[in-house]
């Protein structure tokens, strides 16, 4: 059981209702609240919440619809997408609870100010490095406007700009980061054909991938429920077309892709982690055809190159700035 599960489990009569837990971890908290209702937005949490409890969770960038006798937010890292989630949820609960759990470490208690937005907080319990707050919602608000939300900038590139679109939560969010900038600089000569751009976020990638090669057809992929909105509007603001799938990691993709477009995360939650960009290189070759290529950006310091060449193909680095590097290498 998780940290934060187990600080609320701590005041579980609190919780024995309807009530509704906003980005729950997949342990076993539901199966001690039976009458407890789940929202994720990470596909791969979903998944195994889904196989556990099957129906008990819901997945996307809305919570389930109905009136709750309370709710519990489960602190994201991002302070905009809190924002949301707590309005979000806030609209649930007339004449409710509203509760926010987190780690210290991850700001529970500056974000307890975001709380006091709803009414009058106070702080429950405080255990295993983790702090549970609360307040009660009276008059329960109107449900925000995700869409409404987002932040729209112009990218000047050769073939002309590009629009893009980014919700709270999602990765560079309203800006273009580093990483980016520079794939974006090497996308030229890529075999044609089913293209994927893994770890999609906003869909800058892959957009510029649809419009630079229209023949080809594009997939995007991300773990993330915000990023995958984000990338639909980003395609829909440039009039494009492309297939975005939620899915946690190389093992949702499909097969007998002519290339691998990536600039792959590395965060989750408050924590850093590479375990999605190594399983990407690891199965990588699982589902290009012949001669299919992966191209991906990555921070110079990681050791990557010997990991492509044990399980792709000679590692080439097309280039390198900014503490950037743009490796390539081809299905042998």
């Amino acid at each position: 059981m998780e940290p934060t599960s187990e600080v609320l489990l701590r005041q579980a009569e609190r919780f024995q209702g309807k009530v509704l837990l906003a980005g729950l971890p997949a342990d076993g908290l539901l199966g001690e609240l039976p009458q407890a209702l789940g929202w994720s937005w990470h596909a791969g949490e979903q998944k195994q919440l889904d196989a556990r409890y099957p129906g008990r969770c819901a997945f996307g960038v809305t919570p389930p619809e109905g009136d709750f006798e309370a709710a519990v937010l489960f602190l994201p890292k991002s302070r905009e997408l809190t924002d949301y989630l707590l309005a979000a949820l806030a609209s649930r609960v007339p004449n409710g609870e509203l509760y926010l759990v987190g780690e210290k470490r991850a700001g529970v208690e500056r974000a307890s100010k975001q709380l006091a937005a709803f009414g009058r907080t106070g702080k429950l319990d405080s255990a295993r490095h983790c702090q549970l707050w609360h307040t009660r919602i009276g008059e329960a608000p109107a449900a925000p406007d995700l869409h409404a939300l987002a932040q729209r900038y112009e990218l000047p590139l050769a073939d002309g700009p590009l629009q893009v679109v980014t919700l709270p939560g999602v990765f560079s969010h309203g800006r273009l980061d580093r990483g980016s900038a520079l794939l974006l600089e090497q996308l030229d000569n890529l075999p044609t054909g089913h293209v994927l751009d893994f770890g999609c976020g906003a869909g800058v990638i892959g957009a510029t991938l649809k419009r630079r090669y229209p023949a080809s057809r594009l997939t995007l992929l991300d773990v993330d429920a915000f990023a995958i909105e984000s990338s639909r509007l980003t395609l829909a603001a440039n009039g494009l077309e492309g297939d975005v799938i939620a899915g946690d990691g190389i093992d949702a993709a499909p097969r007998d892709l002519a290339a691998i477009v990536s600039n792959p995360p590395f965060h989750q939650g408050v924590h850093t982690s590479y375990q999605a960009t190594e399983q990407l290189l690891r199965e990588a070759a699982r589902h290009l055809h012949a001669g299919g290529e992966l191209r991906l950006v990555a921070n110079s310091f990681l050791k990557y190159p010997p990991l492509i060449e044990q399980h792709l193909g000679a590692c080439r680095t097309l280039a390198e700035a900014d503490g950037f590097r743009i490796y390539s290498a081809s299905r042998r």
